[in-house]
């Protein structure tokens, strides 16, 4: 009898919840067992699981490893997927291994190569991947010049934290005024310059920023799944102009990104995503995690949730290849169960729950005592679809 699979995912993006789905309905008809953790009591990612408990909060990357190391051990977990303190999980393989659990995650050489923006660009144009121009700057002086620079090349300047995910911290340089057209209709990324040279010049708080031209769309998101022999298994690109999203296999994106993801070690999940620069694709930016959209592949037939669980078992799923390309499409928010708003301060407790009519299908197996949230972690109450 094959045994159950018991799959962790720590704290973590809401839009996991399908990554949650597509493991529970995989194509081996293997039965699954999902663990979550987070520091949201709400993240809808909790009621997803079979079983999730409340992460301990303010613990140091070094303290959580062996937070984790005893959750994997406590609970038999086969397959951790770790968001949260990547960089400093995948340095103690060796550990989890010895605790019988596979880590689904890049080596550790990857994770340090892509957390830095500025080292990935650096890395990726020396073997021979097209880059935008880039500035990395940290005080105003140094802003302004790269802003000046890119806009006698013609072009529009913007900056993002050298270290970041999500298009946290990403603006738009405007020379415009402050008006009253800034405050009319919904917000944009747009910021003053004159604005940010003052708070910069005026601010005890350092910045570590990349700057770059305003790349144009399409953007496109290659899903990457690459076995731990470092051969990809895995090369689907998602194209998004506007709302409109829809799916390539155009060799002009997925080249580049298969010789990052199998140069770089970027073993199991990554996601690489690119934008025009003029008229050639450059690269934007390289996550070494699945991404939030991955789950859109099943409309090409791909479940690659489930390849990835199989390859950190040690088990081929053999190259995946889309039988068919789905037809173009549209994101929209669509609601989630939470778990029940009352939660037990001890165990003995048991809240009312507030949503009969959608039971939360898991259990919590600890007592919480705080659902401070991560604001990196990302995780609103509802997911998009």
């Amino acid at each position: 009898m094959v045994s159950r699979v018991r799959v962790w995912l720590n704290r973590t993006y809401a839009e996991n919840v399908f990554f949650i789905e597509q493991v529970r309905k995989n194509p081996s008809d293997r039965a699954v067992s999902i663990h979550a953790t987070h520091g949201d009591a709400d993240s809808p990612v909790l009621a997803a699981a079979d079983t999730a408990a409340m992460e301990p909060e303010g613990l140091s990357p070094a303290a959580y490893v062996e937070y984790a190391l005893d959750q994997c051990d406590r609970r038999e977990i086969d397959v951790f997927v770790p968001r949260l303190h990547q960089d400093a999980i995948v340095e103690h393989r060796a550990d989890f291994e010895a605790v019988g659990t596979k880590l689904l995650a890049p080596t550790p050489e990857a994770v340090a190569v892509f957390q830095d923006k500025a080292t990935a660009y650096q890395a990726v144009e020396a073997v021979g991947v097209p880059v935008p121009p880039w500035w990395r700057v940290r005080t105003a002086d140094e802003l302004l010049a790269a802003v000046e620079q890119l806009e006698a090349d013609g072009h529009k300047a913007c900056f993002k934290p050298a270290a970041g995910a999500g298009g946290v911290g990403f603006r738009v340089i405007t020379r415009a005024p402050f008006s009253m057209a800034h405050l009319n209709g919904f917000p944009s990324p747009y910021v003053q310059l004159d604005m940010v040279l003052d708070v910069l010049r005026n601010s005890e708080d350092g910045v570590d920023w990349l700057v770059m031209p305003r790349l144009e769309q399409p953007e496109v998101s290659v899903d990457c799944l690459t076995g731990p022999d470092s051969r990809i298994r895995m090369a689907i690109g998602r194209t998004k102009n506007g709302r409109r999203r829809g799916f390539t296999l155009d060799e002009a994106w997925l080249e580049p990104a298969r010789l990052i993801a199998e140069g770089f070690g970027l073993h199991h999940l990554s996601n690489i995503q690119f934008r025009m620069y003029g008229d050639r694709p450059v690269l934007m930016d390289v996550n070494t995690r699945p991404a939030g959209g991955l789950h859109q592949l099943q409309l090409c037939g791909v479940n690659a949730p489930w390849a990835a669980v199989q390859l950190a078992l040690g088990e081929d799923p053999g190259d995946l290849v889309p039988p068919f390309l789905g037809q173009d499409y549209a994101v929209v928010s669509a609601p989630r169960p939470v778990r029940t708003a009352s939660v037990p301060a001890h165990a003995d407790e048991v809240p009312a729950p507030t949503l009969s009519a959608v039971p939360a299908p898991m259990s919590v197996e600890e007592p919480v005592t705080g659902a401070t949230a991560e604001a990196s972690a990302g995780a609103p109450a509802a997911a998009t679809a």
